[in-house]
Order: C-alpha cells, then sequence, then structure tokens
C-alpha cells in the first residue's frame, strides 16, 4: 500500500489511484508469466488493478472507523509472509524426499487397523451395464455375450459397445457406485435398491428410446465394510499424505537441530 503521490514517486507511473494511496506501473511486474497473449494479459492486469482498488477502499474505510493495532497487524503480515515462505520450502523438500511407492502389504495393513473408518456410505457392485438404442442390431445377443466366458465373446461385447451403446460399463471385476453405474436409466428409480440387488442378479428393462442390461456379480449394500479394492486409492492418498507430513516434520526438526549445533540462535532472557 503506498501513500499519497510524493516527491520521490516522480519518476514512477501510476496505473491507479484509491483516494491518496496509488499503485505503480512497476508493481505490476510478474503478474503474467512470460509468453500470456497480450488479451489475456490485460485482463490479468485489469482484475488486479480492481482488486487492489476494492482491497485499498476496504482498508481504508475499515482505519476510520475501527481501532487496529498496528503492530499486531504487522506481526500477522509477518507470520503470513514466512508461512508462505517455509511452506514453499517444505513443499520443495517433501518432492524432493517423498517415497511415492506404496506396497500393497502396507496398504492391507492399515486397511485392517482402520476397518472402522471404511464403511460404505452406498452401494457398490461388481456388475456389467449396458444401455443401447431400441433399435440397435442384435439386441438379442447381448445377454448371452455378458455372460460368456469366453475371451472371443468378451471382445465382441467390448466392440458392440463402442459401435452401438450409449453407456456401457462391461469391467465386472471393478467395485463401482450401483447409483453411478445406472444414472439415467429406469434403474436409477428403483425406490429399494438393497432389495433389487439382493433378488436381481440379472435384470433387464426399457423406456421408449432404449434397451437395458444389467448383471450383478456382487454386491455390497451401504452401512458395511467397504471391501479393500473399493478403497485401495483412497488408503495410499492417505498414507502418501501421511509420509509429506512426517517429510515437513523431519525438515523442521533437522533445520531446528543444525541451528543448534552451529549456535545459530539463542534466546535471551
Amino acid at each position: 500500500m503506498k501513500g499519497t503521490h510524493a516527491e520521490g514517486d516522480a519518476g514512477r507511473t501510476p496505473v491507479a489511484r484509491a483516494n491518496d494511496f496509488y499503485l505503480y506501473k512497476d508493481e505490476l511486474a510478474g503478474i503474467t508469466a512470460p509468453g500470456t497473449p497480450p488479451a489475456d494479459s490485460a485482463k490479468l492486469v485489469e482484475a488486479y488493478i480492481n482488486t487492489w482498488i476494492r482491497k485499498q477502499l476496504l482498508i481504508q474505510e475499515a482505519s476510520t472507523k475501527i481501532d487496529i493495532n498496528e503492530a499486531q497487524v504487522e506481526r500477522k503480515i509477518l507470520d503470513y509472509k514466512y508461512s508462505i515462505i517455509a511452506y514453499e520450502y517444505q513443499t520443495y523438500y517433501v518432492k524432493q524426499h517423498l517415497d511415492t511407492i506404496v506396497a500393497p502389504g502396507e496398504i492391507a495393513t492399515y486397511y485392517k487397523d482402520n476397518i472402522d473408518n471404511f464403511i460404505l456410505k452406498q452401494n457398490i457392485v461388481q456388475g456389467v451395464f449396458i444401455k443401447v438404442p431400441k433399435n440397435a442390431p442384435r439386441t438379442g445377443k447381448i445377454k448371452e455375450l455378458i455372460y460368456s466366458e469366453k475371451d472371443k465373446d468378451k471382445r465382441e461385447l467390448k466392440s458392440y459397445c463402442l459401435s452401438f451403446s450409449s453407456a456401457y460399463h462391461i469391467s465386472d471385476s471393478t467395485w463401482v457406485v450401483f447409483d453411478d453405474l445406472v444414472k439415467n436409466s429406469p434403474l436409477a428409480e428403483i425406490p429399494n435398491k438393497i432389495q433389487f440387488l439382493k433378488s436381481n442378479p440379472y435384470y433387464e428393462t426399457s423406456d421408449e428410446t432404449f434397451l437395458y442390461f444389467l448383471k450383478v456379480g456382487q454386491y455390497r449394500i451401504s452401512d458395511n465394510v467397504s471391501p479393500l479394492e473399493f478403497v485401495k486409492d483412497d488408503i495410499q492418498n492417505i498414507i502418501l499424505n501421511k509420509r509429506k507430513v512426517e517429510l515437513a516434520k523431519q525438515l523442521e526438526d533437522e533445520v531446528f537441530k543444525e541451528g543448534q549445533d552451529h549456535n545459530e540462535f539463542e534466546i535471551f532472557n
């Protein structure tokens, strides 16, 4: 925040003013990255100037309406500045040292030790879902292809879906949320989905335009423990985030210990 357009700033070019406070052209350096198209640069600069004006007016209004402890504000500014610098360095340090490989055994152990944290909030299934227009060819063969274990039939089903289906999921070993699987179909409107899953390992239905085919291999209903395969990626992310926190703490400890060993700081009584 700059003061009035004083004599000491005579060589600078102002680009905006909020009462007695000025924003200068040289303060806009770095707002746009090199190579940014001129039109985009102009928009970014304009947005920055408008934001600056709004903030200046708000600050000036606040200074006339409330008592501001300038020392406290300065401490907060310094704390924020140091937090940003520390965060940038911690991010760099973590990136250099993070082991991103999470072994399946580590995932399984975390799952077992924290199993109560993996209760399903939705019904999930392993199955096949295919939506095709009523005028698609050979629709009478779809059920046969869905149930076939022959590799050539699996390839034929995939080719058929790529050519004619409006939506499909044929990876029947992957756990998916049932509501996501059957969205935009009459199956999404089933009132009691738990009873439906218990009673219908295979189901066909239609509307005015489409035919729908559903085969459910396995299912797990909400409020039960999630299978490990369904939460495997979540657990991997949890473990990686824990490693990042540990590395950030390790960096702080290392820097403090080094400063202590080299007598780089002291506390005066």
